[in-house]
């Protein structure tokens, strides 16, 4: 595999030849449409009322810079243009839905509902497509990791071994 130096080349250039390679330009996502999907979406979380509170209390009055860290978010998934810089598993592990409960897989599948319904309302066809499978990739990952963090474990990891096997003989 080529080993590829940035050094022979601009930011600028290096900036363009991301944008050619990622996966939203070739589907015609833009920042203009980042901009309209996560501002749509949060407007319709805002309101919603499972979600709604939840975030209300997360954020509280700091929703311009919380619209614009997902822009940015958003930004970077889909256009690879690294202007994301956070740490979203810690923050989510975090929340309280109230008694002590952390977020649920049906807290997940709701965001996931929502967004979907956001990116079909606004975007042509193959960039909703690309953003409902990014989006539900990133609430799988939030979701392990929120569960992890609870000693719950997937399903799919099986039973841990923490003793060896005794003999069934």
């Amino acid at each position: 595999m080529a080993d590829h130096n940035d050094s022979d080349s601009t930011y600028e250039q290096r900036q363009a030849r991301r944008a050619q390679i990622a996966p939203g330009h070739a589907v015609g996502v833009t920042e203009a449409m980042v901009h309209d999907v996560v501002h749509a979406f949060y407007g319709r979380i805002r309101t919603d009322a499972m979600l709604g509170p939840i975030f209300e209390g997360v954020i509280r009055d700091n929703w311009d810079h919380h619209l614009a860290k997902m822009c940015d978010f958003w930004s970077s998934v889909l256009l690879m243009t690294g202007r994301y810089d956070g740490r979203p598993m810690p923050a989510h592990i975090r929340i309280d839905v109230g008694q002590g409960a952390g977020l649920t897989d049906a807290h997940f599948a709701h965001w996931l509902e929502l967004f979907r319904a956001t990116v079909r309302d606004l975007c042509p066809p193959d960039a909703a497509a690309l953003f409902e499978d990014r989006a539900q990739k990133i609430a799988a990952s939030l979701l392990q990791g929120v569960q992890f963090s609870r000693g719950q474990l997937p399903d799919w990891l099986g039973p841990v071994k923490s003793e060896p096997a005794k003999d069934s003989a």
